[in-house]
């Protein structure tokens, strides 16, 4: 049974009264970088698996049709709960689903390698933020002793199962990659090495589940990680952990409208050197519970340099609800985007709202970059404070951006629409009723 839409019939944009201050609580949603992923694992199973605290989302919706349309069961119990029984699967032959695509497809095609010889997915889809290229996944097939064939619409990957394990060396610490060789080497026959692999929470949590589904698997120093293959995963049941992306975007909104809001379920540790960065612009938390945070503003807020990187650095995605705190610090702040190439479309957005932003191909940081002299405008100038002044209508480009434009309708003076919101609601569901309750102005349209 295909679990429901977050937001079935769902309007087309949200509008805004902001330009005054954002108060209350609010309690974070379980991450879909984690949540999509479990769901993945749970195929690796022999017996179903049950998770908890996922989120009613539309990437949540995607993952599970591509699950029931390969023959698995995947039901949602009672409040944030889903089951999923892999026994049932009786193809490997994934359609594109009818309510659009995500990247988990190429996650499946190494999951479904331990029970098909050969399994065939669609081509990967996702927010348009950069190469996002799937190369690293393809060789980890590879070098586990399967072939990848590769074309407009899908790709289909054979082999002679069980997979030998192996020693593979990333050449950057990708999150997806880490994954898909997590998914091949688990099963496979003998030990594997990933090395460079990434350590992000949702990694660690991922290893976390495979462990208690019967995988071994050792943390060693330096990114590398060595799996001691078996030959039977059982099912488990996992919850999901709070979305440290989201977290971010709640305290940037409560530090940019002079608010103060308190968050609930998420685990401080996760945010690591977000609060860092918070406070050293003037930001303010205090620790209220276990996984519940207050943020607020201490003063005038100062400007700042940010460098996203691979955790535990600053995360890519949390540098646009950022980049909208940095518009209202009293100076000129930079932001460095070493992760994806072409993460700055938002910007535009901004500066018609009254952000005061230019970018620049140069690399202004002291992070090693990937994009050093490629002409990729990867580097932001951001001159603060400027007032924002409500406009007519504004586009979301991406998933993450979504919630920096509604963070920037808050703090401007007046009504703003923001269209493209089904980016956003992939993400985050529907989140008219949760930022009403802070006493935002907010209505679909």
């Amino acid at each position: 049974m295909l679990v429901h839409s977050a937001v079935t019939g769902s309007a087309s944009a949200y509008r805004i009264e902001g330009g005054y201050p954002i108060t209350g609580e609010i309690t974070c949603l379980g991450t879909k970088n984690f949540a999509t992923k479990a769901m993945v694992a749970a195929l690796l199973g022999d017996t179903p698996t049950l998770l908890t605290n996922v989120p009613p989302i539309g990437d949540v919706d995607i993952t599970s049709e591509m699950l029931t349309s390969i023959g698995a069961s995947v039901r949602r119990l009672d409040g944030l709960q889903l089951e999923i029984d892999p026994t049932t699967i009786s193809t490997s032959t994934i359609p594109m689903p009818h309510s659009g695509s995500n990247r988990i497809p190429i996650l499946l095609l190494s999951a479904l390698l331990h029970r098909f010889e050969q399994v065939t997915v669609p081509v990967v889809g996702g927010c348009k933020i950069g190469a996002r290229a799937v190369d690293f996944h393809l060789e980890a097939i590879r070098q586990f002793g399967g072939t990848v064939e590769e074309t407009p619409d899908c790709y289909t990957a054979r082999c002679s199962r069980p997979f030998k394990g192996t020693h593979i060396h990333l050449p950057y610490p990708s999150v997806g990659a880490t994954e898909t060789c997590l998914y091949l080497s688990v099963l496979a026959q003998g030990r594997s090495v990933i090395a460079n692999a990434a350590i992000e929470p949702e990694i660690q949590e991922l290893i976390t589940m495979l462990r208690a589904m019967g995988a071994i698997i050792y943390n060693l120093p330096n990114r590398e990680l060595r799996i001691e293959g078996v030959s039977r995963l059982r099912g488990t049941r996992m919850e999901v952990l709070g979305d440290r992306i989201e977290a971010a975007s709640w305290a940037s909104l409560a530090c940019a409208s002079d608010g103060e809001v308190t968050v609930h379920g998420i685990r401080p540790d996760t945010l690591g050197n977000f609060l860092s960065y918070y406070q050293e612009i003037g930001g303010g938390l205090e620790l209220v519970g276990a996984q519940s945070i207050r943020f607020y503003r201490r003063g005038d807020l100062r400007p700042a340099v940010i460098e996203t990187d691979v955790y535990p650095g600053f995360s890519t995605d949390w540098q646009q609800p950022f980049a909208v705190l940095l518009t209202q610090a009293n100076g000129i702040s930079i932001v460095h985007e070493t992760v994806y190439e072409k993460r700055f479309g938002y910007l535009k957005a901004l500066d018609k709202l009254g952000a005061r932003t230019q970018l620049t191909t140069h690399c202004l940081g002291s992070v090693h970059c990937r994009f050093l002299d490629k002409n990729y405008e990867h580097s932001a100038i951001i001159t603060g404070p400027t007032p924002f002044r409500a406009v007519e209508e504004i586009t979301i480009p991406d998933l993450r951006a979504g919630l920096a434009y509604v963070i920037a309708a808050a703090i401007a003076e007046g009504t703003s629409v923001i269209k493209g919101i089904d980016f956003l609601e992939r993400g985050y569901g529907d989140i008219v009723p949760r930022l009403a309750s802070m006493n935002l102005k907010i209505d679909r349209v």
